[in-house]
């Protein structure tokens, strides 16, 4: 599902218009965007929890030529799914 897909779906299943569901899920977005920046998280009870995780600077390889490189330090979005989540897709 693409996201023109889900403002469909959106706009079906919560009687809106189309424009209304962009709108209201360009402003999940924006604000799931927005707690993740700052360093927070953002819990979907059943759904999942949105988060940031740090990743630690380490060496890689080119795969190239062989040579050592620094990758540096990165900020990391993770998504962990809940337990409705994962029993709806387990069956």
């Amino acid at each position: 599902m693409n996201k023109a897909q889900l403002i469909e779906h959106i706009a079906e299943h919560a009687e809106l218009t189309k424009q209304q569901a962009a709108r209201a899920l360009d402003a999940l977005l924006q604000g799931v965007t927005t707690t993740l920046a700052r360093g927070g998280e953002v819990t979907l009870v059943g759904f999942g929890t949105f988060g940031v995780e740090e990743r630690a600077a380490r060496k890689g390889r080119n795969p190239r030529t062989g040579e050592v490189v620094d990758i540096p330090a990165a900020k990391i979005p993770k998504f962990r799914p809940g337990k409705m989540l994962k029993d709806s897709v387990n069956g």
